[in-house]
């Protein structure tokens, strides 16, 4: 993979760190649910000729590093995605759709975004490992739950 994209008269590295999460933050994406959406993120941002570079699935929220062309705007990108994702996800699993808590909106309305500069790598290496990441979180909240 080249360290820079082009087009016909620009190269850009336009690369985005973007976290976002269901609504009421239901630790709802696993399963199923969570691989359908992970191939749906691949396949909205191949629409919009954009290239997932790190993707991670969570269980109460998604992790995404993503190079945009730079006619792309990020707040376009992100309501395209959620909105086709959540589309797509109540289509595919209908008794998403019963909850109340919903009212037709999937995603919280709003997202992380942070760009990716000379600390790629790290950035990356989180996203990748975020399951360990959470877990030793975890562990961490309870030990401190059982000393109070």
């Amino acid at each position: 993979m080249s360290r820079y994209d082009s087009s016909s008269h620009v190269y850009y590295r336009c690369q985005y760190h973007i976290v976002w999460t269901p609504k009421y933050r239901l630790k709802i994406l696993n399963g199923n649910i969570g691989k359908e959406l992970y191939k749906s993120i691949y396949v909205y941002s191949n629409m919009k000729n954009c290239r997932v570079v790190e993707l991670n699935v969570q269980v109460d929220h998604v992790h995404l590093v993503v190079r945009l062309p730079p006619s792309l705007s990020i707040s376009s990108y992100m309501g395209f995605v959620k909105g086709r994702t959540a589309i797509r996800l109540f289509n595919k699993f209908p008794y998403l759709r019963k909850k109340k808590l919903w009212g037709n909106h999937f995603w919280q309305r709003g997202y992380f975004v942070d760009s990716v500069g000379m600390n790629e790598e790290i950035i990356r290496r989180y996203v990748r490992h975020q399951d360990r990441v959470g877990k030793e979180e975890e562990a961490r909240q309870m030990l401190l739950g059982l000393e109070n």
